[in-house]
């Protein structure tokens, strides 16, 4: 049996997804919840899975950048004009694929696994350490793009 741990975060985001053939093409946006879900058969010296701090700290970054940006696909033509008009810091540009909710599933799902396997040490704006303990499991990243539809990217 395994024991696991769910964070959940929210983001507004926008995005064109070049490759489709229907109003998708277009820019639109989206309020996104994305479910990060962690287990491990033992629990930490805190009597934990994993802090949940840790989880957060992991991919600050990266949620900061999609939250209020426009995601593109770096050959789609909007994208240098953004970029070129001054909004470099909100667009995230996706190298040859579109930026479905699939691709950023899995672009966060890798984050947490990279954080994991080099055994990060985080620190909070008050100093605190968090890190991940050994034998942690990133199972899943979901990323709901509407209320009913998601994507889920994971072992």
């Amino acid at each position: 049996m395994r024991y696991r741990v769910c964070k959940s975060f929210e983001v507004e985001s926008g995005h064109m997804l070049s490759k489709h053939p229907g109003r998708c093409r277009y820019p639109h946006g989206h309020s996104r919840r994305i479910d990060i879900v962690v287990s491990s058969e033992r629990l930490d010296d805190h009597d934990m899975v994993c802090d949940f701090k840790a989880i957060k700290l992991a991919v600050a970054d990266l949620l900061d950048r999609f939250d209020h940006a426009m995601a593109l696909n770096a050959g789609d033509p909007f994208a240098k004009e953004l970029i070129e008009g001054g909004m470099a810091s909100r667009v995230v540009v996706f190298d040859d694929e579109d930026p479905t909710t699939e691709v950023m599933a899995r672009r966060i799902f890798e984050e947490v696994t990279a954080a994991i396997a080099e055994g990060r040490t985080l620190t909070d704006a008050d100093g605190n350490a968090f890190g991940f303990p050994t034998g942690l499991t990133i199972e899943r990243v979901r990323v709901t793009e509407t209320s009913s539809s998601w994507a889920e990217y994971g072992i």
